[in-house]
């Protein structure tokens, strides 16, 4: 027969409350209570049932990862961190794919939160960025921590994971010119993202830092995707006086700026330099392997969900927490040729 709450209460010797509150990870438990009903649990091989807890419950034990990301090694990485988190922690994940460019985007969303009974949601750019998004989610008190680029020390609304793009691009952009390159380009991402933005100031100012000019011709506007990265680095080659050297906006576009070189005869790094961001599989599954930034994306997820969580449960939480990514350097850059 299968093993119920009214059993594990019985063995523990505790009311069912009690283990209601265990299995819910409420902070006025004694740990002694705690720690008998979790052994109760573990002896009798208790699984809480969380859809009948979120339908009979008052509370909801779901959080929502709602996204507009076209980059599948990006979203596996941080629904692994969130999943991490909602296990821990006792919740379910609700996975929301979306258009953010749609008029009815508003509505889309505060009809999720409602229908699903969401206890939160973790939003990612470019939503996390929308001004009229994050009102309408406010306006029905719905619970979420945003996951934005930023630097740290400015004060934050509501919950904030900050990723510190425009760091990571002048330093990956630095070590470029350490190695002697004075011709970089810039192949960006959609400019609707925020990243996108960060990633290309953090590439003009380490330029600038080192008196090197800015070439508007070496700087392509583009999408997160491969074909991107192949249009964007064919534009590039095809200059009569074409770059030593390619920032790209993420790993995705320069794996297709990687790919286009060498169908176009260039050797890589011997006659092009070429570097990502985000240090995602891609970065990995290239020859030669990418230099690239590497951006903690799962660890992120998880922190911003326990986050929301430990809001959600009224215990200390910090409003904001920065992530700052760090260059990895491997096989697609090296010093320009003589």
């Amino acid at each position: 027969m299968k093993v119920t709450i009214n059993d594990v209460a019985k063995y523990a010797g505790v009311s069912i409350k009690t283990v209601s509150r265990v299995t819910n990870n409420e902070p006025s438990v004694k740990q002694a209570t705690v720690d008998k009903v979790n052994e109760a649990i573990k002896a009798l091989n208790y699984q809480p049932n969380l859809a009948a807890r979120n339908l009979a419950g008052t509370k909801s034990y779901a959080i929502g990862f709602i996204y507009d990301n076209p980059n599948a090694y990006y979203i596996i990485d941080m629904q692994n961190g969130i999943l991490s988190a909602c296990k821990d922690k006792g919740y379910e994940l609700v996975i929301h794919p979306c258009n953010a460019k749609s008029d009815s985007i508003c509505d889309e969303l505060t009809q999720l939160v409602k229908h699903s009974r969401l206890a939160g949601l973790v939003l990612t750019p470019p939503l996390s960025e929308d001004p009229k998004v994050l009102k309408a989610l406010s306006d029905i008190d719905a619970n979420y921590v945003r996951i934005i680029a930023g630097e740290g020390g400015k004060e934050q609304d509501g919950l904030t994971i900050l990723v510190n793009d425009k760091f990571g691009a002048v330093e990956i952009t630095q070590h470029l010119i350490d190695l002697g390159h004075k011709e970089i380009a810039f192949l960006s991402g959609d400019l609707h993202h925020e990243s996108t933005k960060e990633r290309l100031l953090g590439y003009k100012q380490a330029l600038t830092k080192n008196r090197l000019l800015l070439n508007e011709d070496y700087i392509i506007e583009g999408k997160y995707s491969f074909e991107s990265g192949v249009e964007g680095a064919n534009t590039l080659i095809k200059l009569t006086n074409r770059p030593t050297a390619i920032v790209a906006c993420n790993d995705e576009i320069a794996a297709g700026a990687l790919f286009a070189a060498r169908l176009a005869g260039l050797d890589i790094p011997g006659d092009l330099s070429i570097v990502g961001f985000e240090d995602s599989p891609f970065s990995r599954q290239t020859w030669p392997k990418l230099t690239t930034v590497h951006q903690p994306n799962a660890e992120i997820a998880q922190v911003a969900t326990e986050l929301l969580i430990a809001k959600r449960r009224e215990q200390d939480a910090k409003f904001a927490k920065t992530f700052t990514p760090e260059p990895v350097i491997r096989d697609s850059s090296a010093s320009p040729k003589n």
